[in-house]
């Protein structure tokens, strides 16, 4: 029997999903922008995917007190109406003849920022909309909607790219989040802020609470270190992926378009089996199951091979990887909500976020390097042997005695 979350959770699953499907329609226009219309260098569009992640990633530390204290609707509509307004200036200064690749720079940094306290708000106010034992299937949908965003958007992307230009893309993205802005209106009913205590201006201490909650629990520790260490040895070789096919393998752009858009309808396929998974077998036997496998699988990448069957290979791969991080993401997202206090919710997300990020420009950084050493599938390959680790910082059996989520508490005002 399909669960109902209610209409508040259908609006807000609606204003993550436009702006998720905008996002990946536009996959791939800065750097396109930064190679045919600036003729830029390939160390400059490393740079810019780099720096935008690594400068948002910083800035951000000091979004999750400042959402904490506020509604969290406002703050999403102010952060979709910053993000809108940073991608529509690229349009309008490519009309105008202006677009620099500064100017991409400071809409990369801008908009991942705003992106990240977005997230940090949606996440505390699903958490308020959401009544504990729902929030598992909740984050199932939202992860469920990501990967077909994923599957779909590069695609079609691709093509509004072939017909009229990066720039459209760009504009699409930017018209997604005044989409979102207006779904997010449509919520109803009250929100939830922390009341601010006696000091009102942000301290230095502030910025630490966040990894103070998170590696002061075991199980927040584990998933902590585990997340965050996966997705920055998987997504450093992303571009390298793309280099080997591309470049050295000369596979078709259309070629390379499915190898990462099929996969990713087995996230759809693992998101939708989580909750019923967990039901079955229990979440942290699904959870430990699923991340050692999704460990162990990017290794096949080292096999990689030029023409059809290097394309085939990476598709099973991809798609065996992604559909268990279709299964792991909304277990752990779930039991990071369960762990969390309520009151520094916004908090903890802001921090587990810009972390993630900063880990992932850092290492790109280093795998391109490394790569220029050696070669990219000698990289990938590395990153695949690292990744084998990475399961022992899952937190233990013993370590799993989830409190009960607490809905409200006294240092939580919900208006």
């Amino acid at each position: 029997m399909r669960t109902r979350l209610g209409s508040n959770v259908g609006w807000l699953w609606s204003a993550y999903g436009v702006s998720a499907y905008g996002t990946w329609l536009a996959f791939g226009a800065f750097p396109l922008l930064a190679v045919q219309v600036l003729d830029s260098s390939a160390f400059a569009v490393a740079l810019l995917e780099a720096a935008g992640l690594a400068v948002a990633a910083i800035v951000a530390l000091s979004l999750g007190p400042w959402v904490e204290h506020r509604a969290k609707r406002p703050v999403m509509i102010v952060m979709d109406l910053v993000r809108f307004a940073a991608m529509a200036s690229v349009p309008v200064a490519y009309v105008l003849g202006v677009l620099s690749y500064g100017q991409l720079l400071v809409v990369s940094v801008v908009s991942g920022t705003a992106s990240i306290a977005f997230a940090t708000a949606s996440g505390a106010y699903l958490r308020h909309l959401v009544r504990a034992e729902h929030l598992l299937v909740a984050n199932g949908r939202f992860e469920g909607t990501t990967w077909t965003a994923t599957a779909v958007g590069p695609p079609l992307g691709g093509a509004l790219v072939g017909m009229l230009g990066p720039v459209v893309t760009v504009l699409t993205d930017a018209l997604s989040y005044l989409l979102s802005a207006l779904a997010v209106l449509r919520i109803s009913g009250g929100d939830v802020a922390t009341p601010r205590g006696r000091v009102t201006r942000l301290r230095p201490a502030d910025l630490l609470h966040g990894w103070r909650l998170v590696l002061g629990d075991r199980v927040l520790r584990g998933l902590f270190l585990n997340s965050v260490l996966v997705g920055g040895l998987i997504m450093a070789t992303a571009p390298l992926l793309a280099v080997l096919l591309l470049g050295e393998y000369d596979v078709p752009a259309w070629q390379y378009g499915l190898a990462f858009g099929i996969p990713a309808l087995g996230g759809f396929v693992g998101a939708r089996l989580s909750a019923r998974l967990v039901h079955r077998h229990g979440r942290h036997r699904v959870l430990t199951v699923t991340g050692w496998l999704r460990s162990v699988f990017p290794l096949g990448l080292a096999f990689v091979q030029p023409g059809i069957p290097g394309v085939v290979t990476v598709i099973v791969v991809e798609g065996l990887l992604i559909t268990c991080m279709g299964v792991f993401n909304p277990i752990y997202a779930t039991e990071r909500l369960h762990r969390t206090p309520v009151a520094y919710t916004a908090r903890v997300l802001s921090t587990w976020s810009a972390s993630s990020r900063l880990l992932q420009a850092v290492l790109m950084v280093i795998w391109g390097v490394l790569a220029t050493r050696t070669s990219a599938l000698a990289a990938i390959t590395v990153s695949g042997l690292l990744l084998l680790a990475t399961p022992l910082l899952l937190p233990r059996r013993k370590d799993w005695s989830a409190p009960e989520p607490v809905r409200q508490a006294d240092d939580v005002a919900v208006a």
